[in-house]
């Protein structure tokens, strides 16, 4: 008994601190993503750009190409540790060995793969920019609404996590039913759930489109990342038209049980203004 106390008291241990790890590492990916690249361009100047040399002369420049290649071998580290180990020959075998920790290790790997990227990721600062606001008043107003449309974007995506049951998504609630020996949580979701997570694990591709692409200037290596997570997240999922039938019914329960409330509260006071009435 006190050997499985252990033990349970290991895994909870294992999955909090994976959860503070995946908390960081999200964090630092909103810094490096959205906060730090409008920063630079706050102010309407920027050095994240050289529009004095041309691009024929930056295509050769050794430093710009060695950027490239060492980001480009970030991105297909980071695409690769996604991919494979959420490939189900792979997921079955580490599932095997992780037992309820198995989701814990994806997110944890994901975590410090992203912490790798963001680490030693190499600004290309010796090519122009595809586009750059620098006129005024643009140069003032439209990075502090690229900053006001990026806070919404990542205020929609924490609220579609949460919706999205997190716990799950982040594997808390693996380890929380392991300890109490209630199964898999994910086989006790509702088979067209389980189908449409399969298909679409993270839904928040379009606000992360407009994270990516939706900044005052566009550098080289920002095209990079952008172009290829935007390419990753078309063809990570593979939504069909029982998921979305699935969707609309589970928005519609939502908006029903946010108007039953309501109808309530109107159909009281009706009551009480005809007693009133009378």
């Amino acid at each position: 008994m006190a050997s499985v106390t252990a033990r349970n008291w290991a895994l909870c241990t294992v999955s909090l601190l994976n959860l503070l790890f995946v908390f960081i590492s999200g964090a630092d990916f909103i810094r490096f993503v959205s906060f730090r690249p409008i920063y630079h361009n706050i102010t309407g100047e920027t050095t994240l750009c050289q529009d004095s040399i041309p691009w024929s002369m930056a295509l050769k420049d050794s430093s710009v190409l060695w950027s490239l290649v060492v980001d480009l071998s970030l991105l297909a580290l980071f695409t690769a540790q996604h991919s494979l180990l959420a490939w189900s020959p792979v997921k079955q075998a580490l599932q095997s060995v992780t037992g309820a920790l198995n989701r814990t290790a994806y997110c944890f790997t994901t975590a410090l793969a992203l912490q790798i990227m963001m680490r030693y990721w190499q600004p290309v600062t010796g090519a122009p920019c595809l586009w750059s606001v620098r006129h005024a008043p643009w140069s003032i107003w439209f990075p502090l609404l690229c900053f006001s449309l990026h806070f919404l974007c990542w205020a929609i995506i924490c609220s579609i996590l949460v919706i999205f049951d997190y716990p799950e998504l982040l594997g808390i609630k693996q380890v929380y039913y392991k300890c109490l020996g209630m199964g898999d949580p994910f086989s006790q979701k509702p088979l067209p759930a389980q189908r449409l997570l399969s298909h679409l694990r993270h839904p928040v591709c379009l606000e992360l489109v407009v994270i990516l692409w939706l900044l005052p200037a566009l550098s080289l290596d920002r095209l990079l990342l952008a172009g290829t997570l935007s390419a990753y997240l078309a063809l990570a999922h593979s939504l069909d038209k029982q998921d979305l039938a699935y969707l609309c019914a589970r928005l519609k329960d939502k908006v029903q049980l946010f108007a039953e409330p309501q109808q309530g509260s109107v159909e009281q006071n009706g009551r009480n203004h005809k007693e009133k009435g009378g």
